[in-house]
Formats: structure tokens, sequence, C-alpha cells
């Protein structure tokens, strides 16, 4: 087998039904009374700061850190947080505070506008906060359906473990484990797409088998902490991606304790057009949906503000379209 290795740049290369990946890594300081970083601003490019300075960057946010109100069509985000906060907020009147493990997926379908930004909820220490966006491709079929929001509470994601690894399934089925429904309308939401989106851990020296893939299926893993690790023998040094064939595959952690994003799928196989947060098949789709996102906004902002954060006293919670409330 002679394996692929890439870098792993900002974003991430991913292959088809994926999009891409992001990966922030921030470790702010101590929050301020707004729940941004009680530190000064002075030098920094507001409102397009990616730029990593003294640890952490505040990307589009001027006071919070995060991404103010934008719109998406013809895509899906899949939003994992393991350490801080990510305070989610829509077109739909939805809104969330998830992050230590939650995982949020959110099908854009015909439209949607969304704020995702950043609490920094500890006013005594430091608020480290890492994030995973990955964005999955929709087919043609399900490119304009109603947008869907939805939680995976950390409670909910399923762990896989054994001798020195342990894996958090975000979703597919792995070793007879199944991870939570994903949205109806996803390409993760038909079995026989084979999607698995996975955290993997190992310990020094751990071993882990990747199983068998279905017939065709995309399969790649991002190793972006610890050690280097051998797949089948062939080296994987830390900021780099592996593709994998379909076969089951074996993964050696080395001496240092390490960390990868597996994502696989069946590709879906069409036209990708693409012109920002807009994912078509046609160039004069993306055009319509311009035209469309002018006109109507996608239903518009009905919050206060393009940067709504939720009051820091909140804990975890998701409020839905229809209006439920699930709080954790």
């Amino acid at each position: 087998m002679a394996l692929k290795t890439f870098p792993l740049g900002f974003p991430w290369d991913t292959s088809d039904p994926f999009l891409f990946c992001v990966h922030h890594l921030d470790h702010y300081p101590r929050g301020n009374a707004d729940l941004g970083p009680d530190a000064s601003l002075e030098g920094r490019p507001l409102g397009n700061d990616f730029t990593l300075k003294e640890g952490w960057r505040m990307y589009h946010g001027h006071t919070v850190p995060g991404f103010p109100s934008h719109p998406h069509r013809g895509f899906e985000t899949i939003t994992i947080v393991t350490r801080g906060y990510c305070d989610h907020s829509d077109s739909l009147g939805a809104a969330a505070r998830f992050g230590q493990g939650d995982v949020q997926w959110m099908t854009a379908g015909r439209g949607v506008q969304h704020s995702e930004m950043f609490p920094l909820l500890d006013s005594h220490g430091p608020n480290t906060l890492e994030l995973f966006q990955i964005w999955l491709n929709l087919p043609r079929a399900n490119k304009l359906v109603e947008p869907h929001f939805k939680m995976l509470w950390e409670e909910s994601i399923p762990r896989v473990a054994g001798p020195g690894w342990e894996l958090r399934l975000v979703a597919g089925t792995v070793q007879g484990v199944t991870a939570p429904a994903p949205p109806p309308d996803s390409w993760a939401a038909i079995p026989e797409n084979d999607v698995v989106v996975a955290l993997v851990s190992l310990e020094p020296g751990a071993v882990f088998d990747i199983p068998e893939g279905a017939l065709g299926s995309h399969r790649r893993i991002f190793l972006f902490e610890g050690g280097g690790i051998s797949v089948e023998g062939h080296p994987v040094q830390p900021g780099q991606g592996a593709e994998l064939p379909e076969k089951k595959v074996r993964v050696t952690c080395g001496p240092q304790a390490c960390r990868f994003l597996w994502l696989q799928g069946k590709p879906i196989g069409e036209p990708v057009a693409k012109y920002g947060p807009f994912v078509m098949n046609e160039p004069e789709e993306l055009n319509r949906a311009v035209e469309e996102y002018r006109l109507t906004q996608f239903g518009g902002w009905p919050w206060p503000y393009p940067d709504h954060v939720h009051p820091g006293e909140k804990g975890r919670f998701a409020q839905y379209p229809d209006g439920s409330l699930t709080e954790k």
C-alpha cells in the first residue's frame, strides 16, 4: 500500500462528501464583563483577526471572539467543541450555548443565517477553546431542503475504547456502536453512505484498527495533536493527514500520545460550485443564492446584535425554532 499523506493547512483538505474542516485552538485569557478577553486588543486587525497572537485570535469578532451573523446555503456544518463554549444564534430563532464535548449539526439547506461566538465565561482563569467545524455537502436533491438544527450533547455521544485508545463517535457505526442520528436530510442519514465522523485518542504505543470501509468510500485521518503515528508501517507526522484505502488499516502510535480526526463517507459524486458560504452544483445556482440572500436575508436577523452572545450565567442549552427548550 502506498500511503498518500498531505500537510494540514487552514482549512484541512477533505474529500467528497466533505467540503473541508477547520480546527480552532485558542488559549484565551480570562474573560471580562462583556465575555471577551480581559486583555488589550490593540494591534489586532479586528473584524479579520486570524493571526495567532499571544495564543489566540478574535476571528471576525470585535468584542467577543467568533463569527458574527453570516449566511449558508446548500450544505451542512458539524461543529464539535471539545473545550470552551460556542454561542449559536440564527435566523430561524434558534439559539444554543454548547461546548465541553457537545456537537451541533446544522443543515443549512435553502438558506439560514447564524452566528458563532466564543464567550469567555471564566473571569478568573484561562478560557481555552478547541473547536472543529466540518462542512458536509448535500446532494442536489437536498440542496434546498428546510434548514434543520440539532444538538448532539456530550452525554449522548458514544465512546468506544480499547487497550490504550478511545474513540468519540459523532456519526456512523464503529464496532457495533452507532452514533446519534444526524438531521433527516443529511447525506449521513443514509447508512449505505458509510459516513463516519470520529475523534480518536491514542496512548503511546497503542494500536487501533480502522475497520474496513464500504466499497468506494473516501477515508482520511488528520493527525492534529501529539507525536507521530504509523499507518500500516508508513509514517505520518504531526500536522499531516493521510488518505486511507477501503481495507482495514492498522494505526500504531509512537512514543508520544496523539489525537486524530477520522472522516469517511461515500462520495456524492456531483459537480460542486462554491462561493464563500454558498455551495451548490452549478454557477448559475450561486448567482441565484446571492440574489435571494440580498432580497430575503434568509428570514432576517431576530437578535439584537450580529455578534449576539447569551448571558454569562446561562448554562448549556438549546432553544429550537418551534420554541422547545433543552437545558443541560
